[in-house]
């Protein structure tokens, strides 16, 4: 009951005016800031808080939250359409969301999205105000052990990306984990193939790497095959399907956004590793695995759904214990404590009113986005429409200013051009560059806490916790049985083909 009476209190004063506007402006900031190549979710939040100091804190996170959905939504659209993640969780978004486009199913893969994006922020907030104070104590009972374990399945994920090529594509993660050790060693502090370069202490961006890999590889590989005598540019369309049909993916969504929720809740385990697991999940048990990859709809709705519900996720340790769940929500957590706000167990005693204000943003900010992504999808799926010079040159145009803009560096922009290069060698020859990219997101976190658990622990760490062997034990499936079933695969198109032979003979 008390519960109850929380909500309606903090839903009445979100229903306020001021509170309505600045989540409306900060979803529409949000979505126009995600759009854009480079610009992460995080920069957006960071772009905005200078804004919050002269507000009240309610309208101030009001703006954050608004901005935070807004742009978590929105980083996936240029993955639909230009074949470039905003963020690096948006990445599972452009396996089946660009064939899509490329399909004429380009507004059906953004409404996907859309209502993904929908029921994941919805069920994650729910899931927030039901069981906050619950799952938050669950989560701080993970040792560095269960990080690495959990680091350990996502990238075990790269044996069903890679289908029959995961010698490929663990060539690409190992890519990955080996452009991570680049810059100052997370325990020690001692320099790693720095080579003296100042901005190389912090290792490589993984913006600069992320936009280089999949944009400018994706361009590089457009311009080495365009012709000028071809068409300049291909009409989609844009027909939205009936919601019907958004029905009918409601088992991906509700799944994704399970999976989202419960990494969110673990501090540090980021949107990117829930998007991954959950688009990988979905490929499992999907009767149409073969599909993903070339257009399937529940990919989108997977990765849509993981990577809105992860934001209901990630505030949980911030509320109930103040820990930041994800980058973006650290920047939250500042502008609390900015206005006098400690994040953690004591706010729901001392600052009800606004926890659950928080709540209600959420629910709120979930509305503004789905009305505010169904009246400019005809908008974001016209850039598909683009005369392909005048795509070609704005998309290098937006790589090098979202590249330079992150930390104001030439060299970022350098980092982006060459790695632009490899994710064109890499279609080239048939290596995925995704694997690449969650070496990256995952490197950092999996080696900090495979050495923490080592120093709290030993090895007996890995093999003593319950949890940790399921994980490591599901990582291991997870590499072991795709292997097994493409072997066994190929053994029965062999004998087909010699049956095929026999008789002709």
């Amino acid at each position: 009951m008390e519960l109850l009476q929380n909500l309606i209190s903090g839903t009445t004063i979100m229903m306020g005016f001021m509170p309505l506007l600045m989540i409306f402006l900060g979803v529409a900031v949000g979505i126009v800031l995600g759009t854009i190549p480079g610009i992460s979710t995080s920069m957006a939040v960071a772009l905005l808080l200078p804004f919050t100091f002269t507000m009240t804190p309610l309208n101030g996170i009001a703006l954050l939250l608004g901005c935070y959905k807004g742009g978590n939504y929105s980083g996936c659209i240029p993955a639909v359409t230009i074949n470039t993640p905003g963020t690096p969780s948006s990445v599972p978004t452009l396996f089946d969301g660009y064939p899509m486009a490329k399909s004429g199913r380009g507004g059906e893969a953004l409404g996907i999205l859309l209502w993904g994006s929908f029921v994941g922020g919805v069920f994650g907030t729910i899931v927030l105000i039901l069981f906050a104070t619950p799952m938050a104590r669950w989560a701080l009972n993970f040792w560095s052990s269960e990080y690495f374990a959990l680091c350990v399945l996502g990238l075990a994920t790269v044996a069903t990306l890679g289908g029959r090529n995961w010698p490929k594509a663990l060539v690409a993660v190992l890519l990955g984990l080996l452009i991570n050790t680049i810059g100052m060693d997370p325990i020690l502090g001692t320099q790693r193939y720095t080579f003296g370069v100042v901005r190389l202490f912090d290792g490589f961006g993984l913006m600069p790497v992320m936009i280089g890999l999949f944009a400018l590889g994706e361009l590089f590989h457009n311009i080495e095959g365009y012709k000028t005598s071809e068409q300049n540019f291909e009409k989609h369309t844009y027909t939205y399907p009936k919601l019907i049909y958004y029905w009918k993916l409601k088992g991906a969504m509700l799944r994704a956004s399970v999976v989202g929720t419960l990494v969110g809740i673990l501090p540090g385990a980021g949107s990117a590793i829930a998007s991954f697991l959950a688009y990988d999940f979905e490929k499992r048990i999907s009767k149409n695995s073969d599909m993903f990859g070339k257009g399937a709809p529940e990919g989108v709705a997977a990765s849509g759904a993981s990577d809105s519900a992860n934001t209901g996720g990630s505030l949980v340790p911030m509320l109930a214990l103040g820990i930041p769940g994800a980058p973006t929500v650290a920047v939250l957590m500042a502008a609390l404590m900015i206005h006098g706000l400690n994040p953690g167990p004591e706010l729901f005693t001392t600052e009800p009113e606004l926890v659950y204000g928080i709540f209600a943003a959420m629910f709120i900010s979930s509305i503004f986005v789905l009305i505010i992504g169904f009246l400019g999808t005809k908008l974001w799926v016209r850039t598909t429409n683009i005369k392909k010079p005048i795509l070609y040159t704005l998309i290098i145009m937006f790589t090098v200013i979202g590249s330079y803009a992150i930390r104001s560096s030439l060299l970022d922009v350098g980092i982006c051009i060459a790695f632009g290069v490899v994710g064109w060698l890499f279609k080239r020859y048939g290596f995925p560059v995704a694997p690449v990219v969650l070496g990256l997101v995952l490197g950092r976190i999996m080696e900090m806490n495979f050495r923490q658990a080592l120093m709290i622990g030993g090895a007996a760490s890995f093999y003593t916790r319950p949890l940790t062997l399921i994980f490591l034990t599901l990582a291991v499936l997870s590499v072991i049985v795709p292997i097994y079933q493409g072997h066994k695969a190929e053994k029965k198109a062999e004998k087909e083909a010699a049956a095929v032979e026999g008789p002709e003979e």
